[in-house]
């Protein structure tokens, strides 16, 4: 275990070397930068066969340790998801130069001509759980961006994350570019993660990715601005007008296609109206997910387990989630208000004006109508890869990408003018 001073010492010198890694990627091209990342995809899919093996051994001392079916689940790779870590880290690469494009520009009565255009944060900390994934979204999100990042991932994925490392950092070198551009904290102890939330003046940001207690860590602790990612609290609220098949299809989706992942739909609310709220819940129970119901569902739907309090505040990441019976769009929202995490909600319904106003009062993230909320996604919203899903208010909300990654300055073009 490292003592506090060996953290701080360590994190100082990983911050100022990306301190000088982010001057020149802040200068350096968009071809560079998008060339960088282009052999990075490269050399993750050359490397395939390493990250697997060193995956293997995070999955196997996971489960060893006890770990749930979900977050192992987050935590193991296979080919198939190698493969879309590459696609995903290529794509970035693709996509349009966020740097020097000019969000507005004014011109004074005195002839000075105001722009401001967009430029890097700077130097990024991103600090997360389990998903080694994150590894290279993050890497090629910041590099993009023109930001070097200082990656400090959890212990269960440890292998995996210095195996993506090495292959990431192949590619910055390939392109020219300075390696301690994207650098990964070589320690697991938790004394590193107090010395990058102290690090103020070496790291610009500070990017929590994980559970309530990493946030909560990160939030309490920060001397350095956070970009918070919370609980996915997420809700599906089925109107009376909706349509019994798509409902159907929405909801096993919401829930079912992935349970780990934060997009997941953890608590379903059904209009006492809707034509068939039993459907529902059996569709969802035939699909292997346990149901807990409110008083109004346990006396529809014999045999589902009673909701405690706790339930309605719940990100389960597992095949389980709570339903109740809800008075119209009004009550769906005042449910949703009351106990979810702004992160993503959704109504499936056929009556539009029912839809506009549940879309136009629900205050999360990201708000869908008749599309399951496991879209909650960048690289479904076309953004290539994403730090992940921003549930505050400031700054930037929804998937994080490049724009989220950028921050801006004013530039002003005079002729001579002075206040006088």
């Amino acid at each position: 275990m490292l003592d506090p001073d060996a953290s701080t010492a360590l994190i100082a010198r990983m911050g100022e070397g990306a301190r000088r890694a982010g001057a020149m990627l802040a200068c350096a091209s968009d071809a560079r930068r998008a060339a960088a990342l282009s052999h990075a995809a490269e050399a993750l899919c050359a490397a395939a066969g390493a990250i697997l093996a060193a995956n293997a051994i995070d999955v196997a001392r996971a489960r060893d340790a006890g770990l749930s079916d979900a977050m192992l689940d987050r935590l193991r790779l296979d080919p198939a998801r190698v493969e879309a870590i590459a696609g995903g880290v290529a794509a970035v690469a693709a996509l349009a130069d966020p740097l020097g494009q000019v969000i507005d520009t004014a011109t004074r009565p005195n002839g000075l001509v105001l722009s401001r255009v967009r430029v890097p944060i700077g130097v990024i900390g991103i600090i997360y759980e389990s998903r080694p994934n994150v590894t290279a979204d993050a890497a090629a999100l910041c590099v993009r961006a023109g930001n070097a990042v200082v990656l400090r991932g959890g212990s269960e994925a440890i292998e995996s994350n210095r195996a993506i490392h090495a292959a990431f950092v192949t590619g910055l070198a390939a392109a020219g570019l300075p390696t301690e551009a994207v650098q990964l904290v070589p320690t697991t102890d938790r004394a590193a993660v107090g010395a990058m939330l102290a690090a103020d003046g070496l790291i610009d940001l500070i990017i929590p990715r994980g559970g309530k207690n990493l946030v909560a860590r990160v939030q309490a602790e920060a001397r350095v601005p956070v970009l918070a990612h919370l609980d996915g609290i997420n809700h599906v609220y089925v109107h009376a007008s909706a349509d019994p098949d798509m409902a159907r299809a929405i909801v096993l989706d919401a829930k079912m296609r992935r349970t780990g992942i934060c997009g997941a739909m953890e608590t379903l609310l059904i209009d006492r109206d809707f034509a068939d709220p039993a459907m529902l819940v059996g569709a969802l129970r035939h699909a292997g997910c346990e149901v807990r119901g409110d008083d109004a569902i346990g006396a529809l739907v014999p045999g589902v387990v009673s909701a405690s309090a706790a339930d309605w505040d719940t990100e389960y990441l597992d095949a389980i989630s709570s339903v109740a019976l809800v008075d119209g769009v009004d009550a769906a929202l005042a449910h949703v208000a009351r106990h979810g995490s702004g992160h993503t909600d959704a109504i499936v319904a056929g009556d539009a004006q029912a839809a506009e106003r549940f879309l136009a009062r629900c205050d999360s993230a990201i708000v869908l109508w008749n599309a399951s909320t496991q879209f909650a996604d960048g690289g479904e919203f076309g953004l290539g890869a994403e730090i992940g899903i921003a549930t505050g208010r400031l700054h930037a909300r929804g998937p994080v990408a490049l724009e989220g990654l950028t921050t801006y300055k004013w530039v002003g073009r005079g002729t001579g003018q002075v206040r006088g």
